[in-house]
C-alpha cells in the first residue's frame, strides 16, 4: 500500500484530503508544519509527501529543500500544493525541489495523475 504524506496546516484540507486518498487505498500520515514534514519525511519515508506551499514560519519551498538536502530522504518524491496558481509559485516550488506542483482546491482526478507518474506499480488499484 503507497504510504503517502501530507504536510497541511489546514485541518479542514487535511482531513478532506486524506479521507479522499484513503477511500482509493492509500495509507495516509499527517504532518502540521514544515518541521514536523521534515521529521515525518525521514521517519516515515513515505512513497510521496503532498507538501503545501502556505505554511506557517517555514514554507513548504524550504521544507522541500530540507528534505532533499538529507542524504536519508534525499530521494522522497514531493509534490507541492497550494492555492496560489502564479507560474512563480511553481518556479519557486519546482526550483526548491518538488517534482509536480498543484492547485488548490484539489482536483482529485488530476492530482491522482501527477502521483500515478511518481508511484507507478505503487499506485493503489481503485486510485
Amino acid at each position: 500500500m503507497a504510504l503517502v504524506l501530507i504536510v497541511e496546516d489546514n485541518p479542514i484540507n487535511r482531513d478532506v484530503l486524506g479521507r479522499r486518498l484513503e477511500r482509493r487505498g492509500f495509507s495516509i500520515r499527517f504532518a502540521e508544519d514544515g518541521p514536523s514534514g521534515i521529521a515525518a519525511a525521514k521517519a516515515l519515508k513515505p512513497d510521496v509527501i503532498l507538501m503545501d506551499i502556505g505554511l506557517g514560519e517555514m514554507d513548504g519551498c524550504e521544507a522541500t529543500r530540507r528534505i532533499h538536502a538529507d542524504p536519508e530522504t534525499a530521494e522522497l518524491p514531493i509534490i507541492a500544493l497550494t492555492a496560489s496558481a502564479f507560474e512563480s509559485d511553481r518556479q519557486k516550488a519546482l526550483a526548491a525541489g518538488c517534482i509536480d506542483f498543484d492547485t488548490k482546491p484539489v482536483d482529485l482526478p488530476r492530482l491522482l495523475g501527477k502521483m500515478q507518474a511518481v508511484l507507478g506499480p505503487k499506485m493503489p488499484a481503485g486510485a
